[in-house]
């Protein structure tokens, strides 16, 4: 259990600000000379309008020397002093935004990041649990001949943002998207010598390995959640690799962190859900749909797993040139005290996509080993593959 520390207790006193007609230039300057972990944007009487990360303009990959401010700034949810970190790790990731602002009577008083959290969270009981309760386990993975585009892919299809790198059935590196962004496109990299001196590199056919990161810094899966804080403090980094007897068998990110100290003020055991949003926006009716469908999702696993949650996130890449319904990724993480499992879908419009991912987390739940052996589940599986119950 963990307890709940306050936010008066654990944000970073002071703020950096920028003007929301500043351009881009000036918050990095920001970030390289003071290395906020993020910077207030202000209007032009000095209000408060919103934030701003370094990684957001990266990502944008627009031209820091001509872009204001504004284009990239986000209004991130206020906090008071007063709030517990089980509800600003639940905005976190239903905003979708790690470092929010803390207001007391108007006043910007400073920022509580997702790192001031975890360490609140490790630094109590609930920091000597294992690794192992916490990772993703059996992480998705690729081969160091693979290119770069395949690991973007890999992202955009499944949603996350670090791959373990693997050579011959061992893990030697880890991309992050933080690497693609800052390697790939800032800046351009051009030839310099040959016949084809100035002409853009094709990067995105060069191989994995070219802009991994290794050696890997792993972590045993046996050791404790506060060890492995430690060791992303350290090298900060928010991603490593658990390994058990030298080998990969999940990773761990911050966001895995967040997920439980989301939930760590829930009293009766039951089966929640909560939503992370991105570049789109949810209507009530779809929300609606939703949160019908998981109920329907709890009636059948509740007696299973009695206590878990079911994060759903989901981000849009835009509409096509013939409809207006958007191109919809979907996420689907189940946390539960037997293990966590994943899925995801992509389609046309929201509620098509999470029906597709949940029917998708259906299929792995009633195959998992936590139910096979289960007579009511193991029947419900087979009349789903089309099999005879003799099969049981």
């Amino acid at each position: 259990m963990i307890a709940q520390s306050f936010a008066r207790d654990i944000y970073s006193k002071g703020v950096n600000a920028v003007n929301e007609n500043d351009p881009l230039s000036k918050c990095l300057e920001f970030f390289k000379t003071e290395k906020p972990q993020a910077l207030a944007v202000v209007d032009a009487k000095g209000n408060y309008v919103g934030v701003i990360t370094r990684r957001w303009i990266l990502r944008s990959k627009l031209d820091p020397a001509v872009t204001k401010v504004k284009s990239l700034m986000k209004s991130a949810p206020k906090i008071s002093p007063d709030y517990v970190i089980s509800k600003i790790a639940k905005l976190m990731i239903e905003s979708g935004i790690r470092q929010l602002p803390v207001f007391e009577n108007e006043q910007l008083l400073g920022f509580v990041t997702d790192e001031d959290v975890i360490s609140a969270a490790v630094n109590q009981e609930w920091g000597k649990g294992k690794v192992s309760s916490v990772m993703t386990r059996a992480p998705y993975t690729i081969d160091t001949n693979r290119s770069v585009g395949a690991v973007m892919n890999l992202f955009r299809e499944q949603g996350f943002s670090h791959v373990p790198v693997m050579d011959n059935g061992q893990v030697v590196g880890i991309i992050s998207i933080r690497d693609i962004l800052e390697r790939i496109f800032q800046p351009n990299e051009r030839q310099t010598t040959g016949d084809r001196m100035g002409e853009k590199i094709e990067t995105f056919n060069i191989p994995a390995k070219s802009i991994m990161n290794s050696p890997i810094i792993a972590v045993d899966a046996n050791a404790n959640l506060r060890e492995a804080e430690q060791k992303m403090q350290k090298y900060n980094i928010s991603c490593l690799a658990a390994t058990l007897h030298d080998r990969l068998v999940g990773i761990i990110t911050k966001l895995d962190f967040l997920e439980p100290i989301s939930q760590s003020e829930t009293i009766t055991p039951q089966l929640t859900i909560q939503f992370g949003v991105k570049a789109t926006r949810i209507t009530k009716d779809q929300e609606d749909f939703m949160i019908n469908e998981f109920d329907a999702f709890t009636r059948k696993y509740q007696e299973a797993f009695q206590a878990g949650t079911l994060f759903v996130y989901i981000k849009t890449h835009g509409t096509s040139n013939t409809r207006e319904t958007p191109f919809v990724h979907c996420r689907l993480q189940f946390r539960t005290a037997k293990g966590t499992f994943v899925s995801s879908g992509e389609s046309w419009g929201v509620e098509a996509t999470f029906k597709t991912a949940l029917d998708r987390m259906d299929r792995r739940l009633l195959r998992s080993k936590e139910l096979a052996y289960n007579p009511r589940y193991a029947k419900d599986y087979l009349h789903r593959m089309g099999l005879p119950e003799e099969e049981l």
